[in-house]
């Protein structure tokens, strides 16, 4: 999924990989100056009788049936009911036998085409081996609402991985109903390739494709707005670039507005908010900071950072949500998201006018917190990578 040479120990503890060490951070010790959590916060297990196998996504199909849906990273999706006393999942999508996984690759994004109460579809971002080649795949798939038919698979793009790390993964809708797809650097460490700078490649972008239509020999469309469209020296399909390793993009169910989680190399996690043609500095600078040159790099034409920080905090930020549910009235309209090795979860406050953001400590996950989600409601939930579970955002 993310990261560096911290959580990649922490896997290897748990007996799930060990990874290169060339995407390192330049430490492996967990932080610790950062200062405790406001005391009104807390996250609590939820679905008690329900465990997945290394979650990494949960989203809902916002078809008013009330369901959520958890990717497991090897490969398969599984849905139940939201109600307290679930006392069973059951199996979606089982494309388990295509997936490679482990480490940062496996079935990384999944997301419900706006019209999936009427035509059933269904959007994935997975790794694949291909010719002992890996591949990130995104594929369309055809369901009854209740279970998605695996033979049914409709590759959409697949464009080739350099490295093993790095790999992006999130796919969603936004409100113009385009399918955005978040891509790594390619992996290794310090974008060795110069892929994110790169617009003749696809990694290190948001991409944005038209499912709805299809074009001079694609299986999707390009939107007529994409702001490199009919340029010779760049994929039409990207949207925006200079991304190191995005970890969840999340639209503002209000205003649209795409969020996005940024993993750092050694110094700075960022996030960052969605521009059309935007250049976001990586591998230039990593956050605020140069990253190569590491000093006096030329900053012109970046999209800064909304906020960044630094490895007192956390190693490997997870993106979260704008949170627009009704039960936690002081929260709404802050973007919460997390960091998956310190567990700290955060709500930073953005002032688009003033382009200020303020950011408070709220709680921490105990374990690895790989992602956040939604319920049809708006209500904030969290992923624990490490034991399986799922808890969810209150207030004591």
């Amino acid at each position: 999924m993310k990261i560096n040479s911290f959580v990649f120990y922490l896997w290897g503890v748990l007996g799930i990989v060990t990874l290169l060490s060339a995407c390192t951070k330049s430490s492996e010790t967990p932080p610790t100056t950062n200062p405790a959590p406001n005391a009104t916060w807390q996250v609590n297990p939820v679905f008690s009788s329900l465990t997945f196998n290394s979650p990494v996504e949960m989203t809902h199909a916002a078809d008013g049936t009330n369901r959520i849906f958890v990717v497991e990273q090897h490969g398969v999706v599984r849905v139940f009911q939201n109600e307290a006393n679930v006392n069973q999942s059951q199996t979606f999508l089982d494309i388990s036998n295509r997936v490679s996984s482990g480490g940062e690759t496996g079935l990384l994004g999944l997301a419900f085409h706006p019209d999936f109460k009427t035509n059933g579809q269904v959007f994935v971002n997975y790794t694949r081996r291909f010719n002992n080649q890996l591949q990130s795949v995104v594929s369309r798939f055809q369901s009854n609402k209740t279970t998605a038919d695996a033979n049914s698979e409709e590759i959409l793009l697949t464009f080739d991985q350099p490295y093993a790390n790095h790999n992006g993964g999130a796919i969603l809708f936004g409100k113009d109903g385009f399918l955005y797809i978040a891509t790594g650097d390619g992996g290794s460490g310090g974008d060795p390739q110069n892929n994110s700078q790169n617009r003749a490649n696809l990694l290190g972008k948001i991409l944005r494709i038209d499912v709805n239509t299809k074009e001079s020999g694609l299986n999707y469309g390009i939107p007529a707005d994409n702001p490199f469209k009919g340029m010779t020296s760049a994929r039409p399909e990207i949207y925006a670039y200079g991304l190191r390793n995005p970890w969840k993009i999340t639209s503002d169910r209000s205003t649209g507005r795409v969020w996005i989680a940024d993993v750092g190399q050694n110094a700075r996690e960022e996030i960052d908010i969605l521009e059309k043609g935007g250049n976001y500095g990586w591998r230039v600078t990593e956050g605020k900071e140069c990253y190569s040159p590491a000093n006096n790099c030329n900053r012109t034409g970046f999209v800064e950072p909304v906020f960044d920080y630094g490895t007192s905090e956390g190693r490997s930020i997870t993106g979260g949500y704008v949170y627009r549910g009704a039960k936690l009235t002081s929260i709404v309209g802050q973007y919460i998201y997390g960091d998956y090795v310190s567990g700290n979860i955060w709500a930073l406050t953005y002032d688009e006018n003033s382009r200020q953001a303020t950011n408070k400590l709220l709680t921490r996950l105990v374990g690895s917190l790989s992602s956040f989600g939604e319920d049809e409601a708006g209500e904030l939930y969290l992923l624990n990578h490490q034991t399986g579970k799922i808890h969810l955002l209150e207030l004591k």
